[in-house]
């Protein structure tokens, strides 16, 4: 027991040996969440509190929930692999295999990935003959997502206009859709496990025993119906929780909640502490990331966010080194500046994989790839397209899945005619009317047609009769190996001119089952009984995060969405203006500008050494040079923490653009003509109207003048591209 709570500090040993009751565990940036977790639960164990059965413990990424399975085995000399220990959709999917005649679902329903789901729904508007320029279909994934997330079906869906009332007849229909062919999207396993456990009282109650102890990663970003299910679970289930019900340690951070555009609700943490009436809140603030200024600094900017829980991050790791501030003239001197600190940082010992770029938006690291690729500085940009979702791995996977569900229209619709077999478009769309006509699947309205189309299409169902037939006994491996061959894949990418990474990535999918299978071999009995539906699953559920390129030495480059729960050495945090960062939709939305404090937040808090934070004043975006103001970030920081890091004239790629004087106005505000406008001009612009010139500047090209339109307010406006004429 010695060992198990050796070297925690005091606030991790309170969270770790808290008697059994409802928690609030405030994790700051750095401070050790992951080993609170999995010694909590190691210590709920070896104290024989809670066997390892009755553990339910929830994280948002697969790689989080397997390494904590991983420290388990390490502390604990128990096996993990039959411990209810995954993601929210990973555990639904487990939950929904075991009851699937409950939940009226076929026992080897398919899992639809976010391709998959927009595939689905472009064939319904098909189907429907629904014009998609008056509803996008990636809108409508977005509305049918967002109402899954909250709870809503179609039939409780709210309705104000006729807009909205085709898109919720539209998302019935999906879900008619959806049920017909025995697939479900991930917002819909969460959805369908919660509507389960709603309404059968005995599976609930029986879930509810089990689990005594419910650990949650990352509360801070779940969503209405996350916490509906974990409440459900925990037995809240009436107006408060019953007092026999499951111990609720949540462990999040307020300060880092920035995944509102995908349904988070920062607002469950308070939630819960009223709701389960939380006793006990422990702030973890010490830090072992990063060291004193950035954690200052991050302290700094955040205090300006209302409502917070609070907490104060600290370090004993010393001060450290100033948060270094670069002004650009330009993005294109931005980017050379960081390549040439990235250069300077490299020769200096510090590894590439150590240093990342982060930027608000993905249009932003054109301008650093260009300048990276120039100076053959190797990088990777984080988020590449993931092994599962490859071409010719989807294609794979969707003959795989017509084995195991011949009802899965999505899979069918992608492999009828590929490889090419003489099929095309109006016999797919005959087969669609067909099966529309009958409410069947495509496969089995296949019988129907006639003719030419008949012939072709009644080849390729028996070439999928004679695939599941070849199969039937053989091992997961070997049936992917099997139907990669006989459907004509392999042959295919072999005669493809650049087919040979394709293939390669083939092989690697059997290697991949390979490695499932023996991966699985002590699964729990409810996940085992199909190798085939279990690996689908798992393409469906984990596989996503193994991001391309993992482990080469090479900068990484991401957005900072992208870049929360990583840490590095050095990191950049780019392009630090106004109405990119904070983003210019931040002032429309409620909360908006404080989402964004928390973003930057989580930005400067993946630093553990040196932290760069720069900007420029003028960007291209859009085709369009956008003069920049700097971020209201920047102010916020306290000066004393900062050291301005300035130019040398290899930067200057804007000689017209004077430099701002050292402790003075900028030299912009100094001309009195601009493109031949002069200030106290009358101009009229189209949208804006009448207005008087206040202030000019720039050569070219790059002129622009400020304007007072009166009720319009001012306005700065490129000349190039503003067309103002003389009033």
């Amino acid at each position: 027991m010695s060992d198990l709570l050796a070297n925690l500090n005091p606030e991790q040993l309170a969270a770790v040996t808290l008697p059994p009751q409802h928690a609030l565990i405030l994790a700051g940036a750095g401070s050790g969440k992951t080993r609170v977790l999995t010694t909590r639960i190691a210590w709920l164990i070896s104290t024989g509190q809670v066997g390892p059965h009755g553990i339910l413990a929830v994280t948002f990424t697969n790689k989080a929930a397997k390494e904590m399975l991983a420290r388990l085995s390490a502390m604990l000399p128990i096996n993990t692999r039959g411990m209810w220990i995954g993601t929210f959709h990973g555990l639904c999917n487990r939950l929904l295999r075991a009851h699937h005649r409950e939940a009226g679902l076929p026992a080897l329903f398919q899992i639809l990935d976010s391709a998959d789901q927009l595939s689905a729904i472009k064939r319904l508007m098909k189907n429907l003959n629904v014009d998609e320029e008056k509803f996008p279909p990636r809108e409508l994934a977005h509305f049918i997502n967002a109402h899954k997330e909250q709870g809503i079906r179609a039939a409780q869906a709210e309705v104000y206009d006729d807009y909205t009332a085709r898109r919720v007849e539209l998302y019935a229909e999906y879900d008619a859709q959806c049920q017909r062919e025995g697939v479900v999207d991930f917002a819909e396993l969460l959805l369908r496990t919660y509507e389960l456990l709603v309404r059968n009282e005995p599976l609930r109650r029986h879930y509810q025993e089990r689990f005594r102890h419910i650990l949650v990663d990352e509360f801070q970003d779940t969503n209405r119906l996350q916490y509906a299910w974990l409440k459900l679970l925990a037995g809240h289930d009436g107006a408060a929780p019953r007092a026999d019900g499951a111990c609720l340690f949540a462990v999040g951070d307020d300060d880092q909640s920035i995944y509102a555009f995908r349904g988070a609700e920062v607002g469950n943490m308070r939630d819960l502490e009223r709701e389960f009436s939380v006793k006990n809140v422990i702030r973890l603030e010490q830090n072992y990331r990063s060291h004193g200024n950035i954690l200052d600094a991050a302290n700094a900017l955040i205090k300006n966010n209302r409502g917070r829980l609070g907490k104060n991050l600290w370090t004993d790791a010393g001060a450290g080194e100033p948060i270094r501030v670069f002004e650009g003239f330009s993005d294109l001197d931005e980017a050379r500046f960081v390549v040439d600190e990235v250069r300077e940082l490299v020769r200096d010992g510090v590894p590439r994989t150590q240093i990342a770029l982060l930027y608000r938006s993905n249009a932003q690291s054109r301008v650093l790839e260009h300048q990276l690729f120039t100076a053959s500085v190797p990088y990777r940009v984080y988020g590449g397209l993931r092994f599962f979702d490859r071409q010719e791995v989807k294609h794979a996977l969707a003959y795989l899945r017509l084995l195991a569900n011949p009802d899965d229209d999505t899979a069918f619709s992608r492999v009828v005619n590929f490889p090419t077999r003489g099929i095309g478009s109006r016999s797919i769309e005959a087969l669609q009317e067909a099966a529309h006509r009958a409410n069947s699947s495509l496969y089995n309205a296949a019988a129907s047609l006639s003719g030419k189309a008949g012939a072709a299409v009644g080849n390729f169902i028996r070439l999928i009769e004679t695939l599941r037939s070849e199969t039937e006994n053989l091992p997961l491996p070997e049936i992917i190996e099997h139907l990669i061959e006989k459907s004509g894949l392999r042959q295919h990418y072999l005669s493809e001119k650049e087919g040979r990474e394709r293939l390669e990535n083939l092989d690697e999918l059997i290697n991949a089952a390979t490695s499932f299978v023996q991966e699985e071999a002590d699964t729990p009995p409810e996940l085992s009984a199909n190798p085939v539906a279990s690996f689908l699953a798992h393409a469906s559920l984990e596989a996503g995060e193994h991001q391309a390129g993992e482990g080469q030495d090479a900068v990484q480059l991401m957005t900072i969405h992208a870049a929360k729960g990583l840490e590095f050495d050095v990191v950049f945090i780019t392009g630090l203006e106004h109405g990119l960062f904070p983003h210019e939709n931040a002032a429309q939305e409620r909360d908006g500008l404080e989402e964004e404090r928390r973003l930057m937040y989580v930005a400067v808090t993946r630093a553990r050494k040196r932290l760069y934070l720069t900007h420029a004043q003028t960007r291209m975006l859009h085709g369009q040079t956008r003069y920049c103001v700097p971020s209201a970030f920047l102010e916020e920081l306290p000066e004393e923490l900062l050291r301005k890091v300035g130019h040398t004239p290899a930067y200057v790629t804007q000689p017209s653009l004077p430099r701002r004087e050292a402790g003075g106005a900028s030299g912009l505000h100094q001309q009195n003509e601009a493109g031949g406008f002069r200030v106290g001009q009358n101009v009229q612009h189209a949208k804006f109207g009448l207005g008087v010139i206040v202030a000019a500047e720039g050569r070219g090209g790059d002129a622009r003048v400020q304007v007072n339109f009166g009720a319009q307010g001012m306005k700065w406006l490129a000349l190039e591209y503003a067309k103002l004429t003389p009033a």
